[in-house]
C-alpha cells in the first residue's frame, strides 16, 4: 500500500491529467457509438411503426420475402394480403413481415 501512495504522490498532478483525458476520450468513444450505431436504428424503429400503422385496407404492400400484395384486412398485429390475381390467394401474415407500403391512390 506504501508503493501506491509514494508513486502516485511521486507522478504528482500529471496522474489526475492523465484520468481527465482518459475519461474525456472514453466519453468521445461511447457518444461516437450512440451517435453512428444506435441513433439511426431508433430512426428507423419509429419510421417503420409509422409505416405499419399507417396502413390501410387497399394498399399495397412488399413482404420481407419479395411478394406483393394487396391489404384485404387489418388486426391488431396481423394482415391478410391477397397475392396475384387469384382471389383465392389470401395469407394472414405478421405485421412485422410488411416492409414496403405503397398507397393505393
Amino acid at each position: 500500500m506504501g508503493i501506491l501512495l509514494t508513486q502516485d504522490a511521486a507522478a504528482g498532478g500529471s496522474a489526475g491529467g492523465s484520468l481527465i483525458a482518459m475519461l474525456v476520450v472514453y466519453g468521445l468513444f461511447f457518444f461516437a457509438m450512440w451517435f453512428f450505431f444506435f441513433r439511426p436504428q431508433g430512426k428507423e424503429r419509429k419510421r417503420v411503426a409509422a409505416m405499419l400503422a399507417a396502413m390501410e385496407v387497399g394498399d399495397c404492400v412488399m413482404t420481407t420475402s419479395g411478394f406483393y400484395g394487396i391489404i384485404i384486412d387489418i388486426t391488431d398485429d396481423t394482415v391478410i394480403v391477397e397475392f396475384g390475381n387469384n382471389k383465392n390467394c389470401r395469407i394472414p401474415m405478421d405485421k412485422s413481415a410488411i416492409s414496403k407500403v405503397e398507397k393505393n391512390s
